[in-house]
């Protein structure tokens, strides 16, 4: 389903996303990916993901071992990110982070394993993700363009107005994220996280097959952690 979709939690309540027209207007080619999953876990690590980890990080230094920081800004996904980024004057910080474990010889944060499971993934795909608690999410959910005005505080304690431009997902108690300046602190993952919902931004030159491979390695690498855990939903929403 393109366009739509819907995750039931346990209390029985369904949450929607959709995009709104002058979404649609702003971002031609832009995709949306979505995954959320219930029934999960989130000690602060497993025994099976931190191998994978470290096959990921080995695996990522093997690939730029020869090219380093020059192939890593060369892919086209960090491509695609630097044109978005670049309209406003930034550096797309997954590229900073994959430098950081491929060139530089660091380790992938390990703060919490549905929140490595998500860095993995997006190290290894460099597709931008957003981890939510899906608990703490309030129907209606939508991806809009930013008109400047918008505030929400981030995951730093921060309070942010957003850009005007700016790709962001809010749902109906305010901002949930957006591409610049990342997660808020109202739904992040927690430890006490029991339902989990990513979302993937998509600008134009992500594909819809590149955010289906990313959807299903997340959810590939929670179960590492949480083998129970159900997918509730996994999607992409196609402009």
């Amino acid at each position: 389903m393109a366009g739509v979709w819907h995750a039931r939690q346990q209390i029985e309540r369904w949450v929607v996303l959709t995009a709104t027209d002058a979404w649609r207007k702003a971002f031609p080619g832009a995709s949306i990916g979505v995954l959320a999953m219930r029934g999960v876990s989130n000690p602060r690590s497993h025994p099976d993901l931190d191998a994978r980890m470290t096959d990921v990080e080995a695996d990522l230094r093997r690939r730029f071992s020869d090219g380093g920081r020059p192939a890593i800004r060369a892919l086209e996904t960090v491509q695609a990110y630097t044109a978005y980024y670049r309209k406003f004057k930034k550096t797309y910080h997954v590229q900073l982070q994959l430098e950081s474990v491929a060139v530089k010889g660091r380790s992938v944060p390990r703060p919490s394993a549905l929140v490595s499971a998500m860095f993995a993934a997006e190290l290894q795909n460099q597709l931008l993700t957003a981890g939510h608690d899906l608990a703490s999410v309030r129907d209606p959910v939508v991806v809009d363009v930013a008109t400047g005005e918008e505030t929400y505080t981030m995951l730093n304690g921060k309070a942010q107005t957003l850009t005007a431009g700016d790709m962001f997902i809010a749902d109906a108690a305010g901002v949930m994220s957006s591409i610049i300046y990342g997660p808020d602190d109202r739904t992040p993952i927690s430890r006490d996280t029991r339902d989990v919902l990513f979302t993937i931004y998509g600008p134009n030159g992500i594909s819809a097959d590149q955010i289906s491979g990313h959807l299903d390695q997340i959810r590939e690498y929670v179960t590492l952690a949480s083998p129970e855990a159900e997918v509730e939903i996994m999607d992409i929403l196609v402009n």
